[in-house]
This record gives C-alpha cells, structure tokens and sequence, in this order.
C-alpha cells in the first residue's frame, strides 16, 4: 500500500512523510528540530501537530525539540517590600518617642553597620537601665588609653615615660615589693628615653628578660637650663681621628610611674649626671661638638632604695 494510514481509523496525519529528523547519514547535532527559526514560541499553534489526537512518531526519528522560553529579568520586589516595612517602622518609633538616626551611604562598598535604637520606656522616657553600658568596671585592668602599648622587650617601656601604659606589665599595688626600670631622655632629642640600669641584686631590680614582672617606671627628665660648664676630652671618632669634645654635666628629675596605667606614683627628686672623668666611649653632636654626661648610677640606686626597699 502506497498510502499510511493512522491506526485505529483516526484522521489522517496532514504531515505524514515529513521527516522530523535530518535525512539519513546526517549528523543529528547541530541543527534544532523545533519550530522554523523567526516563529515565536508561546501564542502560536503548534504546525506539527505534536502531541495532538492523532499524531504518529515516524520510526527511526527522535521527538521534536523545543527550546526553552527566557525568563523574564527579576524585578528588585525584596527592596521595594523593604523600603515599605522600614517606612513603617520609622513611623511606629516616632509614635512612641524614640528617634532614629539613618546613616548615608558614603559610596563605600561595605554595608554600614545599622544603627541601635534605645529601648523606651512607657511614657517615652528612656530607660538607661535597658542601654549596653560602655563604663570601666572597677576589676578591669586594661586602661583605658589609645596609645596603650604591648611591650616584647623591657625598652618598650620607655613609652610609659611618653605617657602610654604597657597593657603586660604588672598591676602596682604599693612600692614594696615593686620591680621597676629606670629611663632617661636625651638632651637634643627630649622624646629618646635610653634604659639606665641601677640597683643590681636588689628586690626591686629587674632583668631585660623579666620585663612581665615590672609594675614601676622611673622617667629621668632632663632639667632645662641645668648645663654646666663642659670638659674638654679628646677622643677618637669612627675614623681613629683625634677630635675634641665638650663633656657637659647636668641635672634630671626623677618621677615614678605606674607601668600599667602610665600614674604617677612618687617622686624621686633631682638626679645628678656628673661630668667629673672623661669617657672612654660617648656619643656626641657634630654640630656642637657636645656630649652629655649620663645621670649618676649610684644617685638612681639610693632613689630607688628610699621609694621601693
């Protein structure tokens, strides 16, 4: 028989030797099988009747294909529903007397952090009780100060004598007992505080290594206008040159200081740094041609005696 005939004695299949697939020996892939290309996809009748009452899959030829349908873009719905809600509740805070600061967007990337609205009270009194309290409670032991450092050597404790705490050291509690170090500043440079050892074998004496165990700080302070008459002593510089320094005396004042919270806590009066000998080493300014003399050991020991023994 020439003719096909759909089984069942349905309707005859208008599309009946069309093939769905390419002719024979053709690759499959590559070219689509749906609908003619420029025919819109939704609205339209389908032309090859797939899937209607009738319709016959030839053999040997694999099902139509149909592209998928684009999806719409999505609409910002999420910011909309919350600009309204924030609305909202701006209007029910207002309502009851508390006020909201909104932060502007300064066109950093980072999302601001929201801002904390107090709890109110009835009435629309504010109910301190419900805010966080950002207070120093008597057993914190960390000062509250920006320039607070955290010493890894004992010279990191010249900081205290710039006015810094050192957030390791000891807590002070009385003198005795206290390990302390003892600095001093530099003439030319008021802010170069240099470690002055004093006082070996004694209670209060503290190795570099035991800087954890300092809770005292003493600042030897250089007396304005204190320079005595300078010494000359000839030296050898870097160069094994010959040079003539003058060695100039003068005075400090010795103040005592609370290492974890940078307090004073006692005085230790005027320290003398005597020019009597010439040194066998020193620094000195090339400009002035100056060096000054170290405050004296002995005078820092019988200070220190007297505070902390």
């Amino acid at each position: 028989m020439s003719d096909s005939h759909p089984p069942y004695g349905g309707p005859s299949d208008p599309n009946a030797g069309q093939p769905w697939g390419p002719p024979p020996g053709q690759p499959v892939s590559g070219q689509p099988w749906g609908q003619p290309p420029g025919q819109p996809i939704s609205g339209q009748p389908d032309p090859y009747g797939y899937g209607q009452p009738g319709y016959q899959q030839q053999p040997g030829y694999p099902p139509p294909q149909f592209a998928a349908p684009v999806q719409p873009p999505k609409k910002n719905r999420g910011l909309m529903v919350g600009l309204g809600i924030g609305a909202a509740t701006v209007a029910l805070l207002a309502l009851c007397g508390v006020g909201v600061g909104v932060i502007v967007a300064n066109g950093d990337d980072d999302d601001p952090t929201p801002p904390v609205a107090a709890t109110s009270a009835p009435g629309g009194n504010t109910d301190p009780s419900a805010s966080p309290s950002t207070e120093q409670t008597p057993d914190d032991d960390a000062p509250n100060n920006n320039n607070a450092v955290t010493a890894r050597y004992s010279s990191d404790f010249e900081a205290v004598c710039e006015g810094s705490p050192i957030l390791n050291a000891k807590a002070y509690s009385t003198p005795s007992g206290s390990k302390a170090y003892t600095f001093y500043n530099s003439v030319d440079r008021p802010s170069n505080w240099m470690l002055r050892s004093a006082g070996y074998g004694k209670s209060y004496y503290a190795k570099s290594d035991e800087f954890d165990e300092v809770s005292v700080v003493g600042c030897l302070k250089y007396q304005e206008g204190s320079e005595g008459t300078g010494r000359k002593c000839q030296l050898k510089d870097s160069s094994d040159k010959i040079i003539t320094i003058d060695y100039v005396s003068s005075r400090y004042t010795l103040t005592f200081y609370a290492a974890k919270t940078a307090q004073k806590v006692g005085d230790g009066g005027t320290i003398n740094a005597p020019a009597v000998r010439c040194p066998s080493f020193v620094t000195y300014s090339k400009s002035t041609m100056k060096a000054y003399a170290s405050p004296d050991t002995g005078a820092i020991e019988a200070a220190l005696d007297k505070f902390l023994g």
